[in-house]
């Protein structure tokens, strides 16, 4: 009776409670972002099907590339590639789930618990490997763009459902290789996961919350469900089923127990969470929006609703996120004699120190793989220094500490020979294969070795 009640009382507003309320001007990229991975959707943009309200606010002659499920093999899911003049963004927008395309379940199937490490953490087999295969076939676009607009463009990965969990991972391995792509600086690169998929372990999910955002809507299922996304869908058609046992079993399992788990995957980054209901009332509200980098307690409680798969929806999203960013326009107006309630500088310090605050956070957890502010902090200054060490051709990668040996010179003409990137070769020179068959941050092996 007690676990019923706690359950039936349990609604998603609960999550972010204790979250402060989001500023207009972080908010205002989402709706923005939202109608874009919606475009993916239309054959047409000039004679569009499918428009929102108030339409897609595009521009079709800025759309670069279109990349449909032809295209791609199977590999990922349909993209966009749009160059926003307006807000100096490169934008790659990647559309989510396909209940008709097998190719997305092989996707999401391809992973096991604990199957494939990257950069310290644990994250989805599949999606990495779709993440790869569409930078292997867009960086050379990506950085023509980015250099052709001066070089002064943000660089912003979007997705939905599937597509919010290839964009993160994306993300991931762009913050880790910006010399791949002109050189690009960390702070232009941005990822927005609407809906996410559970793509990262803890440890990658706080590290990376100063450039990738998750966008979720009140009950939405999928950022609070831990089961593995491959049983998820496997379950598609008897979902609700499966969210009431997965619910009864986590029930029983102490807080502790899944924050020391490095395997369990968590939704990416920062959070924005949009509420619009309330305990025991009808209707929905004027939604407003909550933000916070949680650690524990990060969504893992599933909200027993019968709004719980349709706040998935991208569509409901769009609307709800652009009611949201009227409301915050509306209670943050200021006249010219009054000065902003919140000064800019000082909103951009309070994200950066809850970032550091999160990472702090996670460390006094234990939780695996966790670092402190201060090593990221040097490990980032490393990482440029590197990229910026490697030559005049960004395009050739070669592993630390072999520069000056003919050996590495051997590695490096064979690389250069083909001008572009192969992001597989990528990850696997920063990575090696343990005896179990892991991957292990070369770093973190050499430390288990000695």
């Amino acid at each position: 009776m007690r676990w019923a009640w706690k359950r039936c009382t349990y609604i998603g507003s609960d999550d972010s409670a204790t979250w402060p309320i989001a500023t207009a001007d972080e908010f205002e990229p989402i709706p923005r972002v939202c109608r874009m991975i919606l475009a993916v959707y239309e054959p047409d943009l000039r004679c569009p099907k499918y428009a929102p309200a108030g339409g897609y606010r595009l521009n079709p002659d800025w759309v670069v590339k279109r990349v449909a499920y032809e295209q791609t093999l199977g590999n990922a899911p349909p993209y966009l590639i749009y160059i926003d003049h307006d807000n100096r963004e490169i934008v790659l927008a990647i559309r989510g789930l396909n209940l008709i395309k097998e190719s997305d379940y092989k996707l999401l199937l391809d992973n096991k618990l604990g199957m494939q490490m990257f950069d310290g953490g644990y994250v989805h087999h599949g999606l990495l490997k779709s993440a790869t295969w569409v930078l292997d076939a867009e960086s050379e676009t990506l950085r023509r763009l980015w250099e052709e607009n001066g070089k002064q463009y943000k660089m912003v990965f979007a997705g939905h459902s599937l597509g919010s969990g290839v964009a993160a991972l994306l993300s991931v391995i762009v913050a880790n290789h910006r010399n791949e792509l002109g050189g690009i600086p960390r702070s232009l690169v941005r990822c927005y996961a609407v809906a996410p998929a559970r793509c990262m372990s803890l440890n990658l999910a706080v590290k990376y919350a100063d450039i990738i955002c998750s966008v979720v809507l009140q009950d939405d299922f999928l950022p609070r469900t831990p089961t593995p996304l491959e049983d998820i869908f496997k379950s598609i058609f008897c979902l609700p089923c499966l969210l009431f046992l997965v619910c009864l079993r986590d029930t029983f399992i102490p807080e502790g127990r899944k924050l020391r788990d490095p395997r369990r995957l968590y939704a990416p980054g920062r959070i924005y969470h949009i509420v619009e209901r309330k305990f025991c009332r009808c209707g929905r509200f004027p939604p407003e929006v909550r933000t916070a980098i949680p650690v524990d307690g990060r969504f893992e409680h599933i909200v027993l609703s019968c709004n719980a798969t349709s706040d998935h929806a991208i569509i409901w999203i769009e609307r709800e996120a652009e009611k949201a960013l009227e409301n915050l326009k509306e209670s943050s107006t200021e006249t010219i004699t009054t000065p902003p309630k919140v000064q800019k500088l000082h909103r951009k310090l309070t994200l950066e120190k809850e970032h550091k605050d999160a990472l702090e956070r996670a460390v006094s957890l234990n939780i695996p793989h966790a670092v402190a502010s201060g090593e990221e902090e040097s490990s980032h200054n490393t990482d440029e220094g590197t990229s910026s060490s490697r030559g005049k051709d960004p395009s050739c990668y070669t592993e630390e500490g072999t520069s000056g040996n003919k050996d590495s010179l051997e590695k490096e003409n064979s690389i250069c020979k083909d001008p572009r990137t192969n992001w597989n070769e990528v990850v696997e020179k920063l990575f090696k294969r343990d005896e179990s068959g892991q991957m292990l941050l070369k770093r973190d092996a050499s430390v288990v070795e000695k």
